[in-house]
């Protein structure tokens, strides 16, 4: 590790401005970022649509339900061509992904506190936990714009404070560097 630090400390520094260039940038233009960030998930969509309808042609003699696959690529391809060539859409559908994922989860999580609750301590936490969960998912759908724009948000904070801890991790490194080369050349 020490070897490492010492060759590439400068990867950080490059990593870390970029980091937090990326962020100042999502802030200034927060409509650019979360165009780029709708066109990246559409993509995403769009190729794993393609490789599940490969897979599926490739293993449909082998495979009993391959027609499965089939349609899920299928769907994939027809969800990531509307989410390119409209990225609004893609942004909507993110943001109505992400409120899914959260309102399941905190049902999960307030199921699970009321099955745990003669098993556990605090069952309560769950509760708490799954009712802010739900509660995120459902203002995400009742205030999409705000989410949208408050997810961008986070990621540019995000981007920011790591970039900001790459750049200290790095003159750390660097000035590690030369304590090494120091006591090495004082050994010798």
């Amino acid at each position: 590790m020490h070897g490492l630090l010492k060759r590439a400390w400068w990867a950080l520094l490059i990593g870390g401005i970029a980091s937090v260039l990326f962020g100042v940038l999502a802030f200034i233009w927060p409509g650019l970022t979360l165009l780029v960030l709708a066109i990246f998930f559409a993509a995403s969509v769009f190729v794993d649509g393609v490789v599940m309808l490969i897979g599926a042609f490739r293993h449909r003699g082998g495979a009993s339900h391959w027609w499965l696959w089939l349609l899920i690529g299928l769907l994939g391809i027809v969800a990531g061509g509307i989410g390119l060539a409209s990225p609004a859409t893609a942004a909507g559908a993110l943001l109505l992904l992400i409120a899914a994922y959260a309102i399941s989860a905190g049902v999960l999580m307030i199921w699970a506190g009321i099955k745990l609750r003669a098993e556990i301590e605090r069952e309560w936490l769950l509760w708490i936990m799954g009712g802010v969960s739900v509660l995120f998912g459902v203002l995400l759908i009742a205030q999409p714009a705000a989410g949208l724009m408050g997810f961008v948000w986070a990621i540019a904070v995000w981007a920011i404070a790591e970039g900001i801890l790459k750049i200290m991790l790095a003159f750390k490194a660097r000035s590690f560097k030369s304590r090494l080369e120091a006591s090495t050349g004082a050994a010798a």
